[in-house]
């Protein structure tokens, strides 16, 4: 009988695209926020002047997103700071209660 060979395992990586369940709730929170933000700038913008509302609206949003991912490396970044979860959160409560108001 021949002899039996294994080789040895190797060990596995660490989550390179996680840096733990904190990150991923603020990403995650990030990404519902921007996509709130953005919908609320478009409904303003439609509220305000119709259509060409829309237009100009979704040009602030091409401006607003492409600021923000100049500002934090990526649109959702590994390690995306406090604070501007929270700035985001105002802003987009304050989106919120302007086009409330405008309703």
């Amino acid at each position: 009988m021949s002899a039996v060979t294994s080789q040895p395992q190797t060990p596995s990586k660490a989550n390179s695209v996680s840096a733990g369940p904190a990150s991923d709730a603020k990403a995650f929170f990030t990404a519902a926020l921007l996509t709130f933000a953005c919908g609320m700038i478009a409904l303003i913008g439609f509220v305000m002047a119709g259509v060409f509302g829309i237009i100009l609206g979704i040009v602030g949003i091409v401006f607003g997103l492409v600021w923000w991912k100049e500002q934090h490396g990526g649109m959702l970044p590994r390690d995306l700071p406090g604070k501007s979860l929270v700035s985001l959160t105002v802003v987009s409560l304050v989106l919120f209660g302007l086009a409330a108001l405008m309703a």
